[in-house]
């Protein structure tokens, strides 16, 4: 019965939606605090940078919790693995808003950062799995949706209700997202078994330290810390550079978060018709909207403009990246690598971050960050071409051709 739910629609399986409304959820818990740090600092008692930890520990949650969980779980049913997770996820929340003290709910987000990158990493092999080999990276870009549209939509009204009703009320209001996918999973999603391979923990450890997977693991880092390395900063980019006013913020970054959607399931189309070419031709994309940002973002009209083309940039390496990862580690160690590649994100959003501010304080300075930003990307077409090289000289069957 699962099954047929699972594949009623004539496109893409029911149950890879099922998936994206999970990847909503934790979205929104991952972003929606940036709005709330002055909420969250004045009833805790505590300043705005130890505020902002909150988000460092989500991350550092995300990176432990990825291949931790990932390993200690990968003889279970992936179905069950899914329901799992989201019962951990909906739980943390709940924990978040009833959080006394800053150090419990430091604790109760890094619990629910665990969740994360298993999530993502074990949910997208499921929705590759059940969309077939000619839509992987296209399911992969539907499940992935469910994070743009956290950022587009359920971030800012995630801070609106916080900041209307109280910043616990945004947990209680995520929780309820949880619990409601949670049940959609259980419902739409078939059963799944467990790894191929789950008699050996070994194997997996094994595929994931494949050259292939290391480096495209590498060029995952890269190619995001090219983007978080102006995202960081992109409300001082817009109002001491382009002399954009501050009401205009929202309104622009609505337009990233439009390109982030527009991106993510171009690429995913794309990277399902030719793999290697799309994720060449994203990081390509990308090193070149940030070059022509460095110009762009000092007319007001352009940097807007530009904003929606970085976005778009952005979010179409993705799918490919995700895809050529799980690739070359098809059979055992799929799912460890796809988590470790939704760590292998965060790590390059935190290193984009610290060299931002690098680049801001010891540097150029802030007008010249995307133009810098750019040359990381670019820097990731060198380990892009080392790992395919060294898929073909492993000769895998597996292994996406372009």
């Amino acid at each position: 019965m699962a099954g047929s739910k699972a594949n009623s629609s004539r496109g893409m399986p029911l149950a890879v939606y099922a998936l994206t409304a999970g990847a909503f959820g934790i979205g929104v818990t991952e972003f929606v605090i940036m709005g709330l740090l002055l909420e969250v600092s004045a009833d805790l008692g505590v300043s705005i940078t130890a505020a902002g930890l909150l988000i460092s520990g989500y991350a550092l949650g995300v990176v432990v919790g990825a291949p931790a969980l990932t390993l200690a779980m990968r003889r279970w049913p992936r179905k069950r693995v899914l329901i799992a997770l989201m019962a951990v996820f909906t739980i943390g929340n709940a924990a978040c808003a009833l959080s006394g003290s800053y150090e419990m709910l430091m604790a109760a987000r890094v619990v629910t950062a665990f969740a994360h990158g298993t999530f993502f990493g074990v949910g997208a092999v499921v929705a590759a799995d059940l969309a077939g080999a000619q839509k992987r990276a296209t399911a992969i870009a539907v499940m992935f949706t469910g994070l743009t549209l956290a950022t587009v939509l359920g971030v800012p009204l995630g801070t609106w209700i916080g900041q209307a009703f109280g910043w616990r009320a945004t947990f209680w209001a995520v929780t309820a997202v949880g619990a409601a996918a949670l049940a959609i999973i259980a419902w739409l999603v078939p059963q799944i078994d467990a790894e191929p391979t789950d008699t050996d923990p070994l194997a997996d450890l094994r595929a994931l330290v494949q050259p292939p997977v290391l480096l495209g693991l590498l060029t995952t880092v890269l190619g995001y810390a090219g983007v978080f390395m102006v995202f960081t900063y992109i409300a001082p980019l817009l109002t001491r550079v382009s002399g954009l006013p501050e009401a205009a913020i929202s309104p622009t970054l609505l337009l990233f978060g439009v390109g982030l959607v527009a991106g993510n399931l171009m690429g995913g189309k794309l990277a399902d018709l030719r793999l290697r070419a799309t994720i060449v031709g994203s990081l390509v994309a990308l090193a070149l909207v940030l070059a022509a940002m460095s110009a762009a973002i000092r007319d007001p009209v352009a940097a807007v403009i530009f904003v929606g083309l970085f976005g778009a940039a952005a979010f179409a390496t993705v799918p490919p990246l995700q895809s050529w990862v799980m690739s070359n580690a098809r059979g055992a160690g799929e799912s460890l690598a796809s988590s470790v590649n939704i760590a292998a994100f965060n790590l390059g959003n935190a290193l984009g971050a610290w060299l931002g501010g690098l680049a801001i304080d010891y540097g150029p300075g802030l007008a010249i960050l995307p133009l810098a930003a750019a040359l990381i990307p670019a820097s990731a077409l060198l380990t892009t071409f080392a790992s395919m090289r060294a898929a073909d000289t492993r000769r895998s069957p597996d292994a996406f051709t372009a």
